[in-house]
């Protein structure tokens, strides 16, 4: 999948993709959710303050809908909003959550000082706060709900080197393509992905390229960054450990622009985008994270919270010198070869929507109808 050699043109197209389920959630006698504002009618309830569109599609056509969903089975008053990617939007939407009586802030921060801020907050008005997805550091948010962070990264990192492999390539130069340096999740890919990496450099096996962290998970400046770094090489890249799967689209943009070669690519989210791409070979892997299992686990939380409970939590995570209860799910590597066993087979997504066009008759070869 080719993507429009126009920089502006090609950040419409991946914004489209999280923008088309930006507006209301449907609205039931217990729910109340909106793409911006928060509703006056939450007391005792849920507010859910989910961060931008750009970073993944998932928030709007993922967690949204699960978490929606929940509340309403549960007959939880709630709203669900999203800020675009602006703090001080989310640091007004939870300032309106907690003005209007919410009892709980399920909140994915958009940097650790923001987030730590709503955090102290929401403590101040006697709200409870779940971090969802993202742990902000140097917060003390009452519980965290997450997928083993590290573990995606090393799955990342075990995938490009059997992708390389696969393809024999030899001393390969592989980039490294880093999520946002707010996002603490993209700390801890790193931490999973160079674990594996590094051994590879220092033995020799591999080649440490260009690497580069991607402000706000923005995929126009991930696209301006991996030019530059196929600029700065001469083209002589042979592998990238991209963060996840927007970035990685980045990437095959980048590289169909300059009619270069399909390289090795990583990716996260097991996006519409990415399935695709690993169909048609532009992409090696993504990460698969059972969205419904996390917010159905944030939900579990989050209910009971608002009822005056004390949940327990199975794990733990530090953050500075603090432990905070957790629940930490595990994630699942995705290469061609196992894409009709897990996302397919869980109905995380569906033919219709993965198999068109050029891809009908990857689809078919697999077996997926």
């Amino acid at each position: 999948m080719r993507f429009p050699k126009a920089p502006a043109l090609f950040a419409c197209a991946i914004l489209a993709l999280g923008v088309a389920a930006c507006g209301s959630s449907k609205k039931s006698s217990s729910s109340t959710s909106s793409s911006s504002s928060v509703s006056s009618n939450i007391k005792g309830g849920i507010a859910v303050l989910l961060p931008d569109t750009q970073s993944s599609p998932r928030w709007e056509t993922q967690d949204r809908k699960y978490l929606d969903q929940a509340f309403t089975a549960a007959g939880i008053k709630h709203a669900i909003v999203n800020a675009q990617g602006d703090p001080a939007t989310q640091r007004s939407q939870a300032d309106q959550a907690l003005t209007n009586g919410a009892k709980v802030i399920l909140l994915v921060d958009l940097d650790p000082g923001s987030g730590a801020a709503i955090i102290n907050a929401a403590h101040a008005r006697g709200a409870k706060v779940i971090d969802y997805d993202r742990l902000t550091l140097g917060g003390n948010a009452d519980y965290y709900v997450s997928f083993n962070n590290v573990t995606v990264g090393k799955l990342q990192g075990q995938g490009l080197v059997n992708c390389v492999q696969q393809r024999g390539l030899t001393k390969p130069v592989v980039a490294e393509l880093n999520g946002s340096p707010t996002d603490n999740n993209a700390t801890l890919f790193a931490q999973g992905y160079n674990s594996v990496l590094d051994p590879m450099y220092k033995s020799g096996k591999f080649v440490k390229g260009p690497n580069q962290s991607v402000p706000e998970w923005d995929p126009q400046k991930a696209l301006t960054i991996f030019e530059q770094m196929l600029q700065q090489t001469n083209n002589k890249i042979n592998a990238v450990l991209t963060a996840n799967d927007t970035l990685a689209t980045s990437v095959i943009s980048a590289l169909g622009a300059r009619k270069l070669t399909k390289l090795p690519t990583t990716g996260q989210d097991a996006t519409t985008a990415g399935i695709q791409h690993i169909l048609s070979g532009d992409q090696c892997m993504t990460v698969y994270k059972p969205i419904k299992k996390e917010a159905d686990a944030a939900s579990r939380l989050a209910v009971q919270l608002a009822k005056g409970q004390a949940p327990t939590a199975s794990a733990s995570s530090a953050n500075n010198g603090r432990t905070t209860p957790s629940v930490l799910l595990v994630p699942i590597p995705v290469t061609k070869a196992n894409l009709k066993d897990t996302v397919f087979k869980d109905g995380f997504v569906t033919p219709s929507q993965i198999c068109v066009g050029a891809y009908a008759k990857e689809c078919t070869a697999l077996g997926i109808q």
